[in-house]
């Protein structure tokens, strides 16, 4: 295992953990939208997320994540989902890893564990970021209004995970399921994108979910 100063960054007990839209109390607004609504919007909050560094040419490092993880390293522009778990390439030599809550301390040491002396970073950022789930018929329409990526299927299969604008801010879109897709987005910028969502999801109906 590295020598890193790896610790628990989660408090266990005394500190309430609030996701960056916990103002916006979405929970009061589950059940209270339209019926047959073409977009649901489901909050990821407070999940464990670490960007991983490492050398993706490498057959050790490949090996050494597949181990700890159980998931294969995923190829440019691609995100892999297993259960709660996903890994995404976020560029040639970094992946962001996404873990149930209070699960990052553990991944992280099965990852320093697995590649063992190999030059690797884990850093853990999940508290500067978060996922907007967004599911539904008209999702592809919301996207549609909302950046200039082009998200046609032939272009923006299951599996595939972009950095891109939306609205007039920059996030990262992942397709994740056939009518689920994830926005990626800064804590800070939370607030814009909800509300950027309520509009651009009105006609079609925009339904919460807990």
């Amino acid at each position: 295992m590295t020598a890193a100063n790896v610790y628990q960054q989660r408090p266990t007990a005394g500190a309430k953990a609030e996701s960056s839209l916990h103002h916006a109390d979405l929970a009061s607004l589950v059940g209270k939208g339209r019926k047959n609504a073409g977009v649901t919007v489901r909050e990821k909050k407070l999940l464990g997320h670490l960007t991983l560094r490492g050398d993706g040419h490498d057959a050790a490092f490949a090996a050494g994540v597949h181990k700890a993880l159980g998931i294969e390293l995923p190829g440019a522009l691609t995100v892999i989902v297993k259960g709660e778990t996903s890994l995404q390439w976020l560029g040639p030599d970094e992946w962001l890893l996404i873990v149930p809550s209070g699960e990052e301390f553990a991944a992280e040491q099965n990852l320093r564990a697995a590649l063992g002396d190999l030059h690797i970073q884990i850093v853990n950022v999940s508290g500067g970021q978060q996922i907007l789930e967004l599911s539904g018929p008209n999702v592809r329409d919301v996207l549609m209004k909302s950046t200039s990526y082009d998200v046609h299927p032939d272009n923006f299969p299951v599996g595939k995970a972009v950095g891109t604008v939306f609205a007039k801010s920059q996030l990262v879109i992942r397709h994740t399921a056939e009518d689920t897709w994830e926005l990626l987005i800064r804590r800070s910028f939370s607030d814009y994108w909800w509300l950027w969502l309520q509009d651009a999801a009105a006609e079609y109906g925009l339904n919460v979910q807990a």
